[in-house]
């Protein structure tokens, strides 16, 4: 999903794999992917590749990188590392050599070390030693591209917004359809949807991205970026919006929605109710209808949301025929208990949890009658 959302913002992807997609591309293309990508965690380029044996090495190869050319030497640097070699049992060690061999290699050209620590608020490198090999990238996005902005009151385990943003993709609902949310929780879903259909990049949410922290950056080449992405306001009437509605037994659920929808700029195109998800009130126009349920991973919880999963099972059947339905999940025992046949199961994360997002072919009356009337 992520290569084919890469060649939609006119990347050339060179290859893939489970943990993202590469590509040659320039400074600008790295800011209009922080920019635009809904389903990219960050956008990560790539300084140099070599082979690494172990810790001095990797300490050697670093320092010999141009860094004073890269990172400012008033700035604010953090190192973040992913590790897979023997010599390394913790993964802040080879952050912490990373970190000592730029602010050293920046200290002997300018007599002066930026500031390092934690936090992602300015540069920020990523090492990537996986065996022999190593790479060191510039994380242009510093804090996660799911960290939206929106999200001020978050409810119980909360959707990750780039997941969020996925499941509606692969459910290839057109943002122009009704869209239905029960067990809306924080309004994730909802919001993702609702900035997909006025066409606003969600990076436009965000006030920083750590490559403007990085020697070169051209601010007014990023504020025009900027302009040109942002929806224009049609000169007459109203533009038309699809039919977004959440909702959630729960009341405070609904109340972060609503408050989150209006932090995010789209309170106005989220139709809210407090409801059990099956009294949850259906458009006329059929469309796509998404369910997220609790998965009951807690001792004792899986019996008691057995009976939840066939009512979600009989609302399909019952009240939405027609529609495209889908349920999301990180229960796959509890998913039997819909009692409907899966048109199609899609494997996702949701953080560690094995998830599937299952999708269902929901018939208006008999499934041999619409077939006739076909």
């Amino acid at each position: 999903m992520l290569e084919q959302e890469a060649r939609a913002l006119g990347q050339n992807v060179e290859s893939v794999d489970t943990t993202g997609v590469e590509f040659k591309g320039s400074s600008f293309d790295a800011m209009r992917l922080n920019l635009e990508s809904r389903i990219a965690m960050r956008v990560l380029t790539l300084v140099k590749r070599f082979r690494c044996e172990g810790p001095d090495q990797l300490k050697r190869m670093v320092g010999k990188i141009e860094w004073d050319t890269i990172i400012p030497a008033g700035g604010y640097l953090s190192v973040t590392s992913t590790v897979h070699h023997p010599s390394i049992d913790n993964t802040m060690f080879a952050s912490l050599l990373v970190k000592d061999a730029i602010v050293d290699r920046i200290r002997s050209v300018h007599g002066r070390r930026p500031d390092s620590g934690p936090l992602r608020t300015g540069a920020v490198v990523h090492l990537h030693w996986h065996g022999d090999s190593a790479g060191i990238w510039i994380d242009t996005s510093g804090q996660k591209l799911s960290d939206r902005g929106y999200r001020k009151m978050p409810h119980a385990a909360p959707l990750r917004e780039t997941l969020a943003a996925a499941i509606l993709l692969r459910t290839g609902w057109t943002k122009s359809a009704p869209l239905v949310i029960p067990m809306c929780g924080s309004g994730t879903l909802a919001i993702e949807a609702a900035l997909m259909a006025a066409g606003r990049p969600p990076g436009l949410l965000r006030s920083q991205f750590a490559f403007q922290h990085l020697h070169g950056f051209n601010s007014q080449l990023w504020a025009d970026l900027r302009r040109d992405v942002t929806p224009r306001k049609p000169r007459r009437g109203r533009p038309e919006r699809p039919t977004i509605i959440a909702t959630d037994h729960d009341p405070q659920a609904v109340e972060a929605t609503r408050r989150n929808a209006e932090t995010a700029g789209v309170g106005h195109m989220i139709e809210t109710a407090v409801c059990d998800f099956a009294d949850t009130p259906l458009p006329d126009t059929p469309g796509h209808i998404i369910l997220h349920p609790e998965y009951g991973l807690r001792l004792g919880d899986e019996a008691a949301l057995q009976p939840v999963y066939k009512r979600m099972g009989d609302f399909f059947k019952q009240q939405c025929g027609g529609w495209s339905g889908w349920i999301f999940t990180g229960n796959l025992k509890l998913a039997k208990s819909v009692g409907l046949k899966t048109a199609c199961r899609v494997p996702m994360r949701h953080a560690k949890v094995d998830a599937r997002l299952l999708g269902y072919e929901l018939w208006a009356g008999s499934r041999e009658r619409s077939e006739a009337a076909s």
